[in-house]
């Protein structure tokens, strides 16, 4: 059974779980609010739904908050290949994760201290267009699904961070962060993200 986190939460993934995991997936799921129209005669109609283009990014930063690499839709790879994102969705559309990235949990550079994960709108569309957006965690190794958290945040804000994966003693932990901000990239939103770190 998945941990189904709680805004601010933290855990560590090895005590909760009794496992050390070498590759895990961040995947992130949408949907657009239908968008209602105005019919025949002024009555309000369902305007089916609007494609929405939501981005998962992951900031990686060492001890002392310096952003040390990233990877979003532009830069698919860390420079050293431990964190895969798997490609744009640009619409939202379909179950499951619309977008992922892949990390090589074993791989990282001891001195990447947290890695944190937002999701932006380029488009500049606003959380109040989106519905259902969630954001889990899955061993790679049999896709099992390991934690979920539900990001049920509307607003006017164009942009989440949504978790951190962060080192500990006794190995990697994650906080649910669950913070609107405003931005489209990781560039606009560096040093909100290094509150979580």
């Amino acid at each position: 059974m998945p941990i189904s986190l709680a805004k601010g939460q933290r855990v560590s993934l090895e005590k909760e779980t009794g496992k050390s995991y070498e590759k895990i997936i961040m995947g992130l799921g949408w949907d657009a609010r239908p968008q209602a129209k105005k019919g025949l005669f002024g009555f309000l109609s369902s305007g089916g739904d609007k494609e929405i283009d939501l981005d998962a990014s992951v900031g990686l930063f060492d001890a002392q908050g310096m952003l040390m690499d990233q990877v979003w839709f532009r830069q698919l790879r860390s420079l050293d290949g431990a964190v895969e994102h798997t490609g744009d969705n640009l619409t939202g559309k379909g179950e499951g994760d619309d977008e992922q990235i892949i990390v090589a949990l074993s791989r990282i550079p001891a001195k990447v201290h947290a890695m944190v994960f937002i999701v932006s709108s380029y488009s500049n569309d606003t959380f109040d267009t989106i519905n259902n957006a969630f954001c889990r965690m899955v061993d790679a190794s049999n896709g099992q699904e390991i934690l979920r958290y539900q990001l049920s945040s509307h607003g006017s804000h164009t942009a989440m961070l949504m978790m951190s994966l962060y080192r500990k003693e006794n190995g990697w932990s994650v906080r649910a962060v669950g913070e609107p901000a405003q931005g489209r990239t990781i560039a606009d939103l560096a040093d909100r993200m290094r509150q979580f770190i």
